[in-house]
């Protein structure tokens, strides 16, 4: 055997060269490096290692993805291959990237991720670049991570652990060492904090900041949802100092700089468990016959004071966010429920548009200013509905109500029906406008005093729900055509919604075909005349459901901007969100922004603004999602206790790997696994949305009504298993 001589080095293999070379250059942009340089980062000195690297420089210089300034060395400049843009993440190990600049996203393969989670921002580098086909790219670098903090599941070994992370579109798990576990157990649902993925690692490592619980019980999984999407639970203790601090008395000095409207007949009607009343009603008949109606709403920007540490927290929120058993508030309860919150029999002060109307319910003047108000009645959604339904013909003197604490007058029982009357005039004029009704059915739960869900019900919107809407939507649009149309243009707070994707509206239309209703895409008018033709004809069908939240998702995402484009979905050209400051901060940022242009001061910065805008629209989002699943969540528990049960259902959704069912008494949606269908090998067809036995011909078709039996009910990971039992004409023979 021959010894190795003296000096000399077996060569590494170096493998994917050309891109290990790309990304030195790249991580070293505008440096010019010859082979000898590149050789001494990569570790190598054989003769064999070197002749490689100069192969491939003289390679990538050829295709131009490099450089040659001098002779021998090479950089890299910056290229219009290099994009930025946020990483989606999907369940199956892989994302695409969304390049504003760009048509069509870039796909990444799960290799060139390169430690990028879901919803970072990222640069990416498109190395195939491909003519009527998803280009493929890389990850290069990692400019804004999203999130850094996760929730899962500890799998404790000896002396470290692993976290297996609850989110779906995370495709790893991560390393904890024995001093990061903070007195965390094995399977104990933790939050771990990203720390960092070193290169040679296969897992990021992290430690564990909290211990959430044990998977499954109540608390830990409501704490969960909020802490997967970053949502805090508790306000922090100095914030609830400094809240409770605030003078919250109705001072004389501050009540001559409002306008007084004390004595003007003013009432709230909100939800009967609702603990925060933020707008109310005043109303007022005018001797030339017109009315005068008052939108009066919480001044919660008297007591938010910008550069204070609690409007930081409240920024920082942005939204409450309403879980099924719960509210995690924007601003602490001493503002929330208390001095915000207009309360029946107290003064308050208030942010006000006052509008006079005429029996057309055609605006003829209107003023925007602070106030004080005197709230004289609190009612329920439910209690209005009974004066409205229960009162024609002559006003009666008074009339007794059910729980309420004592009869209503007269004058507030006049001021209701007329109320009622005029918004039904607003609403009918915005139906013709182009206006779209999504009045969907909502899912509500009756819980014990344990929080279980013991029953489910369905709310929809009634006439009293719709009087509120109309008188807060009339405040939103007009204050925000106020300053929309100020000259010069002013910095504003707009709440935007596009028009929606035509290609979501011939799916749409392809889906709705099947159950015999039909969409005219033909122009704007016909499109949102035929969308509420649908939503009006699948009322109380089996398919409404699905075709309501169908049609939702068809339709652009609201969004805050300063850039205001209109909102389509109400037909308004301009519109904003002014009339629930306690629970949204936008609605705070439009307060102050009036307030400064009612005084005459010049516009604020709108790049400043449009940041805000940006982080609103996101909080809104995470809340959204969150809400969303602690509704899946209480269905999940729910159902818990009917597994081996029958359900009647309608097939909601069809997929290549299972059915989607919606079980039409509770609208708790479960799926059947195609593998777990035994009696057949199925199909997809996805044009038909169907699947079809392969022997048998039998085919499950979107919009079918099913039997079903509950197999399995997942509280940890919010997912119903149904097994199929038969169609409904097969069971019902």
């Amino acid at each position: 055997m021959k010894k190795k001589k003296s000096g000399s080095s077996r060569p590494k293999p170096q493998g994917n060269l050309s891109r290990k070379i790309v990304d030195i250059l790249r991580n070293n942009s505008g440096k010019a490096y010859n082979y000898k340089q590149i050789a001494s980062i990569l570790g190598v000195n054989d003769a064999s290692s070197r002749n490689q690297i100069i192969k491939n420089l003289a390679q990538l210089a050829a295709k131009k993805q490099i450089t040659e300034v001098e002779r021998g060395s090479f950089k890299i400049e910056s290229s219009k291959d290099y994009f930025t843009g946020v990483m989606d993440l999907t369940t199956k190990g892989y994302g695409y990237v969304m390049v504003p600049d760009l048509a069509d996203d870039i796909f990444i393969p799960n290799k060139d991720l390169n430690s990028a989670f879901d919803g970072d921002t990222v640069e990416i580098y498109i190395y195939n670049k491909r003519r009527n086909k998803r280009s493929e790219g890389e990850v290069t670098k990692i400019l804004k991570r999203k999130r850094t903090e996760f929730v899962g599941v500890l799998q404790q070994k000896k002396d470290f652990g692993f976290v297996v992370i609850d989110d779906k579109s995370m495709y790893t798990d991560f390393f904890v060492s024995g001093n990061k576990l903070n007195g965390a157990k094995d399977g104990d649902k933790v939050i771990v904090e990203f720390d960092e993925w070193p290169k040679k690692a296969d897992s990021p490592l992290g430690r564990i900041t909290r211990v959430l619980g044990t998977p499954g019980e109540h608390h830990t999984e409501i704490h969960s949802i909020l802490a997967q999407y970053g949502l805090p639970h508790d306000f922090p203790e100095e914030v609830e100092e400094f809240a409770n601090t605030i003078d919250t008395s109705i001072g004389k000095d501050e009540i001559k700089k409002r306008r007084d409207m004390r004595e003007t007949l003013t009432f709230t009607i909100d939800p009967k468990d609702a603990k925060d009343f933020d707008d109310a009603l005043s109303f007022k008949k005018l001797e030339n016959g017109n009315y005068e109606i008052g939108i009066h709403i919480a001044d919660v920007s008297h007591y938010l004071q910008p550069g204070t540490i609690l409007d930081d927290e409240a920024y920082e929120r942005a939204t409450s966010v309403y879980l099924v058993d719960r509210v995690v508030p924007m601003l602490p309860e001493i503002l929330s429920n208390n001095a915000c919150s207009l309360r029946p029999n107290e003064e308050k002060f208030t942010f006000s548009a006052v509008f006079e109307i005429n029996d057309k319910a055609e605006v003829k003047n209107q003023w925007f200013g602070r106030t004080v108000t005197y709230s004289d009645e609190r009612f329920a959604y439910e209690e209005a509905q009974h004066i409205i339904e229960t009162s024609s013909g002559t006003i009666p003197e008074e009339i007794s109500i059910r729980n309420h604490p004592y009869t209503v007058k007269g004058a507030v029982i006049d001021a209701i029906l007329t109320l009622n009357t005029l918004a039904k005039k607003m609403r009918s004029r915005r139906m013709r406008d182009g206006a779209i009704s999504f009045d969907k059915v909502e899912v509500k739960f009756n819980l014990n005093e344990e929080n279980e869900p013991v029953g489910v019900f369905f709310k929809s919107a009634k006439d009293s729900n719709k009087l509120i809407e109309e008188f807060m939507l009339l405040a939103n649009r007009r204050v925000a055509e106020y300053i929309g149309k100020m000259d010069p243009k002013k910095t504003f707070i707009y709440r935007c919604h596009d028009e929606p994707d035509d290609e979501k509206l011939a799916a749409l239309q392809n889906i709705v075909g099947r159950f015999g209703h039909k969409l005219n895409l033909k122009d704007r008018k016909s499109t949102t005349a035929s969308m509420n033709k649908l939503l009006e004809n699948v009322q109380g069908k089996k398919e409404q459901n699905m075709v309501d939240t169908l049609a939702i998702r068809t339709m652009s995402k609201a969004y805050y901007g300063t850039e205001n484009i209109g909102h389509y979905g109400l037909a308004f050209d301009y519109y904003s969100h002014f009339t629930s400051p306690i629970r949204r901060y936008p609605d705070v940022m439009v307060h102050r922004l009036l307030q400064r242009y009612l005084d005459n001061e010049p516009s604020a910065n709108e790049a400043e603004y449009e940041d805000k805008c940006h982080h609103s629209s996101e909080m809104e989002n995470l809340a959204t999602n969150a809400e969303r699943d602690s509704i899946k969540y209480m269905q999940v528990k729910f159902m818990q206790d009917h597994v081996d049960e029958e359900f009647l259902g309608v097939i909601s959704g069809v997929t290549d790997w299972g059915i989607f069912v919606e079980i039409i008494e509770n609208k708790c949606e479960g799926m059947i696994r195609l593998r777990d269908m035994n009696d057949d090998h199925y199909e997809y067809n996805a044009e038909e949305f169907s699947v079809t036995g392969r022997k048998t011909g039998r085919t499950v078709t979107l919009g079918d009504e099913v039997y079903v039996k509950v197999k399995n009910a997942d509280l940890v990971k919010r997912q119903l298993d149904f097994t199929l039992v038969g169609s409904r004409s097969e069971v019902e023979k």
